[in-house]
C-alpha cells in the first residue's frame, strides 16, 4: 500500500511465477490438498488472518496445504481465479462485482476479509479540508479509474477538483503542504507521522461508500469442490479471529517474507485494523468476522449501477454466498 514495499517486487513476482506451475488444486503425498490464494498486495498485516491460519496450522488441520502468492499494484486476481490458475483471490466487493459484470469473470465471494475498507483521502492535520466538498478547487492524487473516487465526485459534486495519478508514495505529500492523496489508514499516515507530519483521514465509508474487503473463488471451483471451499473459509475466519487476539506469530512470518516492513510499521497497521474495527465490525466477540450483510451488498450494487460503471446488470445474490459462514 506504500511504495516502500515495492523494493521486493522483482523477487516476489519471480517467486510467484515459480510457484504458479501446477496451480490447480492437487493432492500431495502427505494427503493435504494444495490450493493457492492470490493476495491483493505484498505480505502485510492487512492479510494477517491468512498468514495466522498458515503459521498456526489451521489450514493443515483442515487437510489443506495453502500457498499465499504476493500481489502488487499491477496484478488483478479475478482472471487468475476465474481461469483456475489459482483457487482463491482477494479484493473488494465492488471490484468483484465490476469484474463479473464487465469482464464476465465467473467468481463468487465466500468470505469477508474486512467489514469495511480502510481507504480514504489523506490531508495534513492543519489542512482546511474537513469535508469532501472542501476538495473542490484542489488537486487530489488518486489511482485512475477508481470507482470510489467516481462516487465521491458524483455525490459531492466535485466538478472543480483536479485529479492526478497516485504514486503509491508519501514523498510529494511530505514536500507539499497542499498535497492531498488517497491512502489506507493502516499505512500511509504512518510514514507521514514518522517524518513529523501529522495527518487526518476522510474515510470513504463515512461518505457512504462502504465495500467489504473479500476473498473469493471461481464458480466452477465452488460447485466442484464445496468441501475444499468450506475448509478454506473455516480456517481463514479462524485465522482472522486468532490474529486479532495475538498477531505475533503471523507478523513474524510476514516480516520474514517481506523484509521491506519493520516491526514498528506492522504494529501501527495492526493497531489501525483493531482500532477501526475493520475485521470485527465492532463486535469484540469476533462473531462478525468473515460475515456479510445482504443489505450492504444490495446497496453497493445500486451505487455501482447509479455510477454506470457496470456494463450490464448482474444478479448480486449470485456474486457471494454465506453458506460457509454459518
Amino acid at each position: 500500500m506504500n511504495s516502500a514495499r515495492s523494493v521486493l517486487v522483482a523477487i516476489l513476482l519471480t517467486l510467484q511465477l515459480i510457484s504458479s506451475s501446477g496451480c490447480r488444486s492437487s493432492q500431495k503425498p502427505s494427503g493435504l490438498t494444495t490450493v493457492k490464494l492470490q493476495a491483493d498486495w505484498y505480505p502485510q498485516p492487512e492479510q494477517g488472518g491468512f498468514y495466522d491460519a498458515l503459521v498456526k496450522g489451521f489450514y493443515k488441520e483442515e487437510g489443506l496445504d495453502v500457498q499465499i502468492l504476493p500481489g502488487g499494484p499491477y496484478l488483478s486476481s479475478e482472471p487468475l481465479v476465474a481461469s483456475g490458475a489459482v483457487q482463491f483471490g482477494m479484493n473488494s466487493s465492488d471490484h468483484v462485482m465490476e469484474s463479473i459484470a464487465n469482464s464476465d469473470e465467473q467468481v463468487i465471494v465466500v468470505g469477508a476479509t474486512m467489514q469495511h475498507d480502510p481507504q480514504g483521502i489523506m490531508v495534513r492535520a492543519d489542512s482546511q479540508v474537513y469535508t469532501w466538498t472542501d476538495l473542490n478547487g484542489r488537486t487530489v492524487a488518486v489511482k485512475p479509474g477508481s470507482t470510489w473516487w467516481e462516487f465521491l465526485v458524483d455525490k459531492f459534486h466535485l466538478d472543480r477538483v483536479h485529479e492526478i495519478p497516485a504514486t503509491y508514495s508519501v514523498a510529494n505529500f511530505l514536500q507539499d503542504p497542499q498535497y492531498i492523496q488517497q491512502a489506507f489508514v493502516t499505512s500511509e499516515p504512518y510514514f507521514a507521522q514518522k517524518a513529523g507530519v501529522l495527518t487526518r483521514m476522510l474515510m470513504n465509508s463515512d461518505a457512504g461508500y462502504d465495500p467489504y474487503r473479500v476473498f473469493y473463488t471461481s464458480t466452477d471451483f465452488f460447485h466442484q469442490h464445496p468441501d475444499i471451499v468450506a475448509k478454506f473459509v473455516r480456517a481463514s475466519v479462524r485465522g482472522w479471529r486468532d490474529y486479532m487476539n495475538d498477531p505475533a506469530a503471523a507478523n513474524a512470518m510476514i516480516l520474514k517474507l517481506n523484509p521491506a516492513l519493520n516491526p514498528d510499521w506492522m504494529q501501527y497497521s495492526y493497531s489501525a485494523l483493531k482500532k477501526g474495527n475493520f475485521i470485527t465490525g465492532g463486535d469484540e466477540s469476533g462473531a462478525m468476522t468473515g460475515q456479510f450483510d445482504p443489505v450492504r451488498w444490495q446497496k453497493m450494487y445500486a451505487q455501482l449501477l447509479s455510477l454506470h460503471v457496470l456494463k450490464k446488470p448482474i444478479d448480486v445474490n449470485s456474486a457471494y454466498t454465506t453458506q460457509f459462514l454459518k
